[in-house]
Order: structure tokens, then C-alpha cells, then sequence
């Protein structure tokens, strides 16, 4: 029996597809009778290109359409053609109408991705105001290490002294209190 289906073309992970007459027998990449199409899903909207006259020729000799292949021929519009084929409507009405519908409709960048489209545009930040990095401090070599460490056992005799310290200039502003109450 012979088959209209899809033959899988394209790198890894970048699927395209061509679209072929071959025997059902012959595997998915293996021989074919005829190309007559090209499908490729990674674009938005997807590209389907078909050889509308030999598309109509094969279903008239009886080939029949894969499953994936018959949804792009309804979505083409290449289902509805040969059934008014069938019903004995001219085939050069029908491929007249076919090119007058590819030129209205505009052709797609091949080159569109849909993983590239799934994503909202990037909008460029806002100018941002940097600030400076503090400097990291540096870090001390083992001598000042050493005066470091023994400035550290030492704090509480600083710290006594400092509290001496803070204790004068309490006692002057309260004898400043005191001179202005005997006026």
C-alpha cells in the first residue's frame, strides 16, 4: 500500500519534517517514491509547504495520508480540494485556487523558533548606580598577628582606664549645676 507520511529530517533536537510518498513497508526514514512537502513544527505558526498538484494526484491513485500528514492537509485545505476533486470539479480551478491562496497568505521566516517566542521579550534594566565595593581589609602578616593577639589579653586594664575617664567629665557639669543654683 502506498503512504503519505512524514520522513524526519534536521539535527539533533531541531526536528523538520518532508513530506513523502513512499511504500508502507519502507521505514520512517528509509526509501521513497516522492517528495512532496516540507512541515516544520519549530517555527510560529508552523511552516507547511505541499505540492498541491502531486498531493492530489497520489490521493486519487489511492495513497493514503499518515495521521500527522492528514491533519496538515486539513489545515491546508488540501482534504476539502480533493474531495470537490472527487466530485469532478477541474483540477486547474483547484490549483489556481491553491496559488492564490499562498500569495495572499504571506510566507514565514524558516528561521522563527517557538522555544525563541515562548519567552517574554527582555526588557533592559533600569541604569543602576553602583555602589563601590568596600576594599577587603587586609590581611595581617604573622607579626602583626602576634601584637594583635597580645593586645587581646590586655582589654581589661583599658577598659578600667577608660572608665575613669568617663566618670570626669560627668562630675564638671554637675559643680556647673550647682554654681548656677547659688544665684
Amino acid at each position: 500500500m502506498v503512504r503519505i507520511r512524514l520522513r524526519r529530517v534536521g539535527a539533533k533536537n531541531q526536528p523538520s519534517y518532508r513530506i513523502v510518498v513512499t511504500d508502507s513497508r519502507s521505514p520512517r526514514d528509509g526509501r521513497f517514491i516522492e517528495k512532496i512537502g516540507f512541515y516544520n513544527p519549530r517555527t510560529e505558526p508552523a511552516m507547511m509547504e505541499v505540492d498541491e498538484a502531486r498531493a492530489l494526484y497520489w490521493l486519487d491513485k489511492g495513497a493514503q495520508p499518515s495521521n500527522a500528514v492528514k491533519r496538515i492537509f486539513v489545515k491546508l485545505g488540501t482534504m476539502d480540494r480533493f474531495e470537490r476533486l472527487r466530485a469532478g470539479e477541474s483540477l486547474d480551478i483547484l490549483l489556481a485556487e491553491v496559488e492564490a491562496a499562498a500569495e495572499a497568505s504571506g510566507e514565514v521566516d524558516p528561521r522563527t523558533r517557538r522555544d525563541d517566542l515562548g519567552a517574554a521579550p527582555k526588557k533592559k534594566p533600569a541604569a543602576k548606580v553602583e555602589e563601590p565595593h568596600p576594599e577587603p581589609e587586609p590581611v595581617p602578616d604573622e607579626d602583626e598577628v602576634e601584637e594583635i593577639e597580645a593586645a587581646a589579653d590586655e582589654p581589661e586594664a583599658e577598659v578600667a582606664i577608660q572608665a575613669d575617664e568617663d566618670d570626669e567629665p560627668e562630675d564638671e557639669p554637675a559643680e556647673a549645676e550647682e554654681e548656677d543654683n547659688d544665684d
